[in-house]
């Protein structure tokens, strides 16, 4: 592979400077995201003159690209810190996260709502069960012919002219 000269290193550059701030505008093409693949994509350059090189002898090199690419990812490192997301992915991602969060919030409220109204309404059907109990035993004392006292004063309440008295 040739070396790159400085020109076209120069023109290299310029189109990495310009596909970076296109990306950190958030102007993304179809499918890309803001990252380095993009950025290569974009500006026309492999994506191999981003990262480290190593020599025959072991040793490691900078890529042609590589403070480009670290500039890149800082500045947009420091753009999600002050909570502006480049990449609208990444914002879907976030608004999904949230969402979820609270979908799930609001089915623990919901799910803690229906254990208390089943509670109630155990409660309740218990006490109608006793009650009912309770008005068929006194409806059997009076079929079976048992004898119902009234109580003393009731007759006065009732504006009947029994005035029984014990």
């Amino acid at each position: 592979m040739p070396r790159l000269n400085a020109h076209d290193k120069a023109s290299n550059e310029a189109a990495i400077r310009a596909a970076m701030a296109q990306i950190l505008r958030g102007d993304l093409p179809p499918g890309g995201k803001a990252d380095l693949k993009t950025l290569a994509l974009l500006s026309g350059v492999t994506r191999t003159g981003f990262y480290p090189k190593r020599n025959r002898d072991g040793t490691s090199r900078p890529g042609a690209y590589q403070h480009l690419a670290e500039e890149f990812t800082a500045r947009l490192q420091a753009l999600q810190d002050v909570g502006e997301i480049v990449d609208p992915r990444a914002a879907q991602i976030e608004r999904l996260r949230a969402q979820n969060t609270e979908f799930r919030e609001r089915i623990i409220a919901r799910d803690e709502k229906i254990a208390q109204l089943t509670e109630f309404r155990t409660l309740a059907i218990s006490r109608l069960a006793a009650q009912h109990d309770e008005i068929e035993r006194l409806r059997r004392q009076v079929t079976e012919g048992r004898a119902v006292r009234l109580l003393p004063g009731t007759a006065d309440r009732t504006g009947g002219g029994n005035s029984e008295r014990p």
